[in-house]
């Protein structure tokens, strides 16, 4: 034993409490230290909003980091060091954390981030990661929406980082998922204009939660302010 505690990467789902799994329950109920990323001081972590009934403060500590939701590479590795530099002193201490992360860990996720950074730090600290539920996964199921079945091909694609290469990827493959649609979604409109694949989109917003929003005709969206955890499936 090197005294340091586990370190959990820990799925917690698309928005439904009750997608969590049965073992990402019993790590949370677990651990005494509770970290979860949120864009800002003032920000509250829509990660812990859905396990928040799970957990029990009197005992655990709930650790807030802050993790912008910004495209500076220049700012944004300061904050990722910031938060692993909290999560050691709290393993060094002997102390399990489990970080959470609204849907899987390893999908877009906040918690590479800091695993990297932390595997580089402490070589020796046990890791075990906890997958959950994908908004990509519970968005095409809130929509009935099948997303690849015998040869079809799947593509996943953060769309404010792809918009160069969105008219080949749609001509390409059979569906294609795009989450971070809100700050570019009129751009990604006119390419499905131009293809004709309009009627073959699907935007989903705050998938499986209260908040829950499913419109079918994507041209109705165009000028409108969209929320962060949205996505368009398109299907062909």
């Amino acid at each position: 034993m090197n005294g340091l505690g586990r370190f959990f990467g820990v799925g917690v789902g698309p928005g439904d409490p009750e997608l969590l799994t049965l073992k990402a329950l019993r790590v949370l109920q677990e651990s005494p230290v509770i970290c979860m990323p949120k864009k800002g001081e003032h920000s509250r972590s829509y990660a812990l909003s859905i396990v928040s009934s799970y957990l029990d403060p009197a005992r655990q500590e709930l650790l807030e980091l802050v993790f912008p939701m910004k495209r500076d590479l220049d700012l944004l590795p300061t904050y990722w060091r910031a938060a692993t530099d909290e999560i050691i002193v709290r393993l060094r201490a002997g102390r399990d954390v489990a970080f959470i992360t609204e849907g899987d860990p390893l999908l877009f996720g906040t918690f590479i981030y800091v695993y990297d950074l932390l595997r580089q730090a402490e070589p020796s600290v046990a890791i075990e990661i906890v997958p959950g539920v994908s908004s990509v996964n519970a968005s095409a199921a809130s929509a009935l929406l099948p997303l690849a079945t015998t040869s079809d091909r799947l593509a996943i694609v953060p769309a404010s980082y792809a918009l160069e290469e969105l008219s080949d990827i749609l001509q390409r493959f059979d569906t294609v998922v795009l989450l971070k649609v809100n700050d570019v979604f009129d751009r990604v409109l006119d390419i499905l204009e131009s293809l004709s694949l309009t009627d073959r989109a699907v935007y989903v917003r705050r998938c499986t939660s209260p908040q829950e929003e499913i419109v079918r005709d994507v041209r109705t969206l165009r000028g409108q302010k969209l929320d962060y955890l949205s996505q368009v499936i398109v299907r062909k």
